[in-house]
């Protein structure tokens, strides 16, 4: 439509918030950045300004959003971005939500934040209906796109130079089953392209996640040594209240064999502490899976109550303050065991994606080791800029470890 992106949030002609309903707080903070942007319309009367995506798909949340700021032009859906140039030509207003399940169209232009790095969406929607989740309310059941149409998309990221991907999708185990393939067949389809890159995926589900794709990871030369699983909890009792549909044991069995097959295997995982009905016998089995996988690194969260899911339904007799207290002691556990983990590196060599400048020090190089890891480095030949290294692979050896990375120097 000729519109490029703006420099400044005060030169924009068009402004889009593009939104989250996973958690309370990206909720409220939608509120905020948007109640900031009633002096810009002021000034500037020409001002489209467009709120979208997950949040906006529950229709109360949208209405209510334009009755509270009525100098919002246009509130859409999660799928109406195939429909957003006709919105704006047409000047539009008001509230427009189609169904969660609708396509998405293929071949939108992407503009991305990093030259060497893609995501690629490879299904929407969820079937899983875990119990505290609003995602299949919002985004629909699942839809997988075809292989082909993926496989193009990374071949032409890759001619653009890119050489790190990201598969996404709500549940990427379950991908195919709307169209006749799997998952683990599109790993292999993918990991046959020609040239260098590394791919990985999030998110997947433990109940989808079978061995057949640990093997496939295991036997690629292309897909990452990074098994993102989240357990949400150790405790059987609270797994059945979620809806996850596997057991504590089940899921460790799954997790052993992935270390068994996958060569430097890095296993992370998501973990919600103060569920409705939680007891503090049921956190402690959290806490004992924790100690016996050992999770190189795990994304914890206190249980967000979302409206419309069966979990806001549930008694919760458990205080704010006690959620506090278990949250920063499955930390101080976390912490160690992460801790542990990456020292255990030193000495070794990794192979490197270098994508930017180094994260601790701006005279070091960074980029992800072939198991997701943060690796920041030094570069062999001194007199190399830092820029000839950006966008190639490394091979480097770990001399020592952050809470959130590794240190390393480059070999040739």
């Amino acid at each position: 439509m000729g519109y490029i992106i703006a420099d400044d949030i005060d030169n924009a002609d068009l402004i889009i918030f593009n939104t989250c309903a996973v958690r309370e707080n990206a909720h409220d903070r939608v509120f905020g950045n948007v109640g900031a942007l009633k002096h810009k319309k002021a000034k500037n009367k020409d001002l489209k300004i467009i709120i979208s995506g997950c949040l906006t798909q529950q229709r109360d949340v949208a209405e209510k959003l334009k009755k509270t700021f009525p100098f919002i032009d246009l509130v859409i859906g999660t799928n109406q971005l195939n429909s957003l140039s006709a919105l704006l030509e047409q000047n539009s207003r008001g509230v427009v939500i189609g169904d969660a399940g609708e396509e998405i169209a293929e071949d939108i232009p992407t503009i991305r934040d990093s030259k060497y790095k893609a995501n690629i969406s490879i299904m929407y929607g969820c079937d899983n209906y875990c119990t505290y989740c609003i995602v299949p309310y919002v985004r629909g059941r699942e839809r997988s796109r075809p292989a082909s149409a993926i496989i193009k998309e990374l071949k032409d990221f890759y001619s653009d130079g890119c050489r790190e991907f990201l598969l996404l999708g709500q549940n990427v185990n379950s991908y195919g089953k709307t169209n006749g393939e799997s998952f683990s067949e599109l790993l292999k389809m993918i990991d046959v392209i020609d040239g260098e890159f590394i791919v990985n995926f999030m998110t997947s589900h433990p109940k989808d996640c079978t061995k057949e794709l640990i093997d496939t990871i295991a036997n690629s030369t292309k897909i990452s040594r990074h098994l993102h699983l989240p357990v949400q909890s150790g405790s059987n009792r609270i797994l059945k209240l979620m809806n996850r549909g596997y057991t504590r044991e089940q899921y460790i069995e799954l997790c052993e064999y992935a270390k068994e097959q996958i060569s430097g295997l890095s296993l992370t995982t998501d973990i919600i502490v103060g569920f409705p009905g939680e007891e503090y016998d049921d956190f402690k089995e959290t806490l004992a899976l924790m100690e016996q996988l050992k999770f190189d690194s795990a994304y914890t969260f206190i249980y967000s109550k979302r409206p419309g899911t069966k979990a806001a339904t549930f008694p919760d007799y458990i205080s704010d303050e006690q959620k506090g207290i278990w949250f920063r002691e499955l930390l101080d556990v976390q912490s160690k065991i992460g801790d542990a983990a990456l020292k255990k590196y030193i000495g070794k060599t990794v192979r490197v994606f270098c994508s930017e400048n180094g994260r601790s020090n701006s005279n070091l190089l960074s980029g992800k080791s072939s198991n997701n890891l943060i690796v920041d480095f030094a570069r062999a030949d001194k007199a190399c800029a830092n820029e000839e290294k950006i966008g190639k692979f490394a091979n480097v050896k770990v001399t020592s470890a952050l809470k959130w990375a590794l240190i390393g120097e480059e070999i040739l």
